[in-house]
């Protein structure tokens, strides 16, 4: 059939599976725009108030539905608001297909009002990405690219359209949804390789990441700890992602994860690592990390194998496919002894919560949330000193329930990725912890809450400071504070209710417990502003290229 460019784009992202977009209008994406008109009982479309906040909730409801988030943006400064958001989703492995207007093919390279070269920008941060120059090729264009985002290793894919081309007529011809790459998967023998690795440790553990999440490997991961006796630690992309386990379940590894869960891997014979790439915010010394271990490193990317460190085992494999073909190779075993030394690191490091005194700390926020909010709860963090004490305190919640920006640390992430998550899932709670630090960086989307009535419930770390820099300053810098007292002003319940939502401030639990049982009520969005001191810390923490011996917990 005979359609322009841009009813070409719109039937192509229906035929996709799409039934949501996030995005913001402008001068070269007007024809996409007049298109989706007639689209808008196939395709909602969410706008935001700024398109880094499109690209976060993209981002979030990715992470959440496991499908590829969609953005839309016009050209110049509409793309290159997206790129802090593509690069995000590039650090974290995260589909989405982003697509942009170009000014008309014959105004490119005449610095044309706003015209920019994204494609060359985003070449970097994104898995591919390309400008459709003849209408004819859009609709292939638009397949391969959910295609790459969702095949192996998930990311970003950025379509540039000229708006010429979104106007142009051209045959377009429907087609069933290209199937996804295979995925890779282990060969027998290294199976049985790891089976044996497993069999003759005396200490083993696994460290996963957010590769386990991706893949759906939660339920194959837990019966491997459970058959073997094998203790386990996460990264922070893949907290809360299996059972609570007291024998089993270690938390965080890295510079803010627990004491125990450091010594293991410090101590351990055997580590499995499923579906991370060391990042050098765990082996923070990759040289000393894991370093009386055999390492089995499985990983669908080759490139982060041997990357950071070096592996007894590389398998280039999906996570589930190898749990699933190695859990009937693997004999049941108990490691009574390694689980004892694991107990007893754990009882003599567990923190001393000043909790009782009836005011507001971070633990103690984080517990009264858990109590009032159920496991199908999703959890949305921006990053910050909040952020790890979540990482840290967040007991077991569903698998694609917890949304963070891990790779590229994104101040300002929270807001729209909470806002991707609730249109995700309208029916489920949605948290999003904060800091005033980080709110401030795109609390414009509070208006995008409002009009979508999204009950956006965001609970703010408010310590008047630039809390995780203010604690290096004090840790690593002698008390040299520079910068990190901002003075702001800022009263958030009344900044709130003149978006339209409602807002409280809590100096204690009492005030807090009300606070979040008027909010579990509330039809659209709340900011719970909770006061807590300026020199609560993140511990445990190891500095950077330090290794346990250098860990601080006081």
């Amino acid at each position: 059939m005979k359609l322009n460019g841009s009813q070409i784009l719109m039937e192509t992202l229906v035929e996709q599976g799409v039934d949501v977009i996030f995005g913001y209008p402008g001068g070269a994406v007007l024809n996409i725009y007049d298109a989706l008109y007639d689209y808008q009982d196939k395709i909602k479309h969410v706008l935001t108030a700024h398109e880094q906040g499109a690209t976060h909730a993209a981002d979030g409801y990715a992470r959440v539905t496991g499908k590829a988030g969609v953005v839309i943006a016009t050209s110049g400064p509409g793309a290159t608001n997206l790129v802090t958001g593509i690069a995000n989703a590039y650090m974290d492995s995260v589909p989405m297909v982003c697509i942009t207007g170009n000014v008309s093919q014959e105004l490119i390279g005449r610095d044309s009002f706003q015209e920019v070269y994204i494609t060359g920008i985003t070449l970097p941060i994104t898995k591919h990405n390309i400008m459709v120059r003849d209408v004819n090729e859009l609709a292939d264009a638009v397949r391969k690219a959910f295609r790459i985002a969702n095949s192996g290793r998930k990311g970003p894919v950025l379509i540039d359209i000229p708006k010429d081309v979104s106007a142009a007529i051209g045959e377009f011809t429907p087609r069933e949804v290209l199937p996804l790459r295979p995925l890779p998967k282990a060969e027998d023998w290294e199976i049985e390789k790891i089976a044996q690795m497993i069999k003759e440790a005396q200490r083993p553990l696994i460290y996963f990441g957010g590769g386990v999440v991706f893949a759906n490997a939660q339920e194959a991961l837990y019966s491997l700890m459970k058959k073997c006796d094998i203790p386990a630690c996460n990264t922070l992309m893949s907290t809360g992602q299996i059972e609570d386990d007291e024998r089993l379940k270690l938390g965080m590894v890295g510079m803010h994860g627990s004491v125990v869960a450091n010594m293991a891997v410090e101590n351990c014979d055997l580590l499995l690592a499923l579906g991370v790439r060391f990042s050098d915010r765990v082996a923070l010394n990759a040289k000393r990390f894991a370093r009386n271990a055999r390492i089995v490193h499985v990983d669908i990317d080759t490139t982060e194998l041997n990357k950071n460190v070096s592996v007894d085992l590389e398998v280039i494999a999906d996570v589930r496919s190898t749990l699933e073909s190695l859990l009937p190779m693997v004999e049941e075993k108990k490691h009574e002894e390694w689980l004892e030394a694991v107990k007893i690191w754990k009882e003599e490091s567990k923190p001393c919560l000043a909790t009782n005194d009836g005011l507001l700390h971070p633990y103690g926020i984080i517990d009264l949330l858990h109590e009032e909010f159920g496991k199908d709860t999703i959890w949305v963090t921006d990053v910050g000193q909040h952020q790890m004490w979540v990482g840290q305190r967040c007991r077991h919640i569903n698998p694609r329930s917890f949304v963070t920006s891990g790779g590229l640390g994104t101040m300002g992430f929270g807001y729209g990725a909470a806002i991707g998550s609730k249109v995700a899932a309208p029916a489920r709670p949605v948290l999003h912890i904060t800091s005033d630090g980080s709110l401030h960086m795109n609390l414009n989307e509070a208006c995008t809450a409002v009009s979508q009535k999204l009950p956006v419930i965001t609970v703010i770390f408010n310590n008047e400071v630039l809390g995780m820099v203010r604690q290096w300053q004090r840790t690593f810098y002698h008390d040299r504070f520079m910068s990190v007292e901002p003075e702001r002003q800022t009263n958030y319940v009344k900044l709130i209710e003149a978006f339209g939502g409602k807002g409280y401030i809590c100096h204690n639990m009492e005030e807090l417990k009300q606070a979040v049982k008027e909010a579990k009520q509330a039809t659209g969005p709340v900011w719970i502003d909770c006061r807590i001191s300026r020199d609560e810390r993140v511990l445990p923490m190891i500095p950077s290229g330090g290794t346990v011996e250098n860990m601080i917990i006081e």
